[in-house]
């Protein structure tokens, strides 16, 4: 349990973690986040998470007060204060208090930098061998063109309305379709499709974040001598998959088997989603920052 969290690299214990109610965060969703995890002493893929993070705050008009070998610092610190070497990582960057209820963001001149670590599981154990049911919600998913997906915002709204809508249907998850009608992600979670062998992902200019998981996945199944595509898919396309899975920094890798009441495959997890996820498995401890 994480008993100290570091705000703006100083450590202040967990029950004593405040920031002010007129900061931007809290009033306008007016920062960014990464959701980062930590295996067994590896940060897995730190550098290209602290990217990221610099690629939302820059879209936002952002400046993060800490270079990016001083962010790679806090983090570890931070795990070393607490006492972890597994464990979810999150950092987020607010905007800081501006003035008064303005939207000027360019009155803010002290951006919040904090960085939490937990221990923590995403879905309960048992799901990753008996694989998720998920729905198609009502909610579309944002317009790429009026914000893109590729900002980790605090304003998480779209992502929220969806896993409660999953949530009131009584299943695990959420599928988001963009405002087109084609897929695009899970609520926190990247999709793939395997048919007859071909891999296949939503292209994220259709809306889905680029996810660090994502990549991996791409990478493991060129390395294991399969090809993924990204290519638009229907929800047809997932209905009559062999195989479906949802990939993220929070989920891992984990099957889904049934879609809007359709069986997906033999309505287990698949041998390929299997076999990602043992040698995703392996790469977790290797590729990254040594804690």
């Amino acid at each position: 349990m994480s008993e100290w969290i570091s705000i703006n690299n100083e450590f202040v214990r967990k029950e004593d973690a405040k920031v002010s109610i007129y900061d931007r965060g809290f009033l306008f969703g007016d920062g960014v986040f990464e959701g980062i995890r930590a295996y067994s002493g590896n940060v897995f893929k730190l550098k290209e998470h602290i990217e990221r993070l610099y690629d939302s705050a820059k879209s936002i008009l952002l400046d993060i007060p800490y270079t990016r070998e001083q962010i790679t610092q806090i983090v570890v610190d931070t795990l070393h204060k607490n006492q972890l070497n597994t464990a979810y990582i999150r950092i987020i960057v607010s905007r800081g208090v501006g003035m008064g209820y303005s939207l000027d963001p360019f009155v803010c001149h002290a951006p919040q930098f904090i960085v939490i670590t937990e221990a923590f599981e995403a879905f309960p154990s048992h799901l990753y061998d008996q694989g998720l049911e998920i729905i198609t919600v009502p909610t579309r998913r944002n317009r790429s063109d009026v914000l893109s997906p590729q900002v980790k915002s605090l304003n998480y709204l779209n992502n929220i309305l969806v896993k409660a809508e999953a949530i009131v249907a009584g299943v695990n998850d959420g599928l988001m379709l963009n405002t087109e009608g084609y897929v695009v992600e899970g609520t926190t979670q990247n999709i793939f499709a395997v048919k007859n062998n071909e891999i296949m992902t939503p292209p994220c200019y259709l809306g889905a974040l680029e996810g660090i998981t994502r990549n991996s996945v791409i990478e493991l199944s060129e390395r294991l001598g399969y090809i993924t595509t990204e290519r638009t898919l229907t929800r047809h396309d997932l209905y009559t998959a062999d195989e479906v899975f949802f990939t993220g920094t929070a989920a891992e890798i984990i099957g889904v088997i049934k879609i809007d009441g359709r069986l997906i495959g033999d309505g287990k997890p698949g041998v390929k989603t299997k076999l990602f996820f043992e040698e995703f498995k392996k790469i977790v401890v290797e590729d990254g920052v040594k804690i």
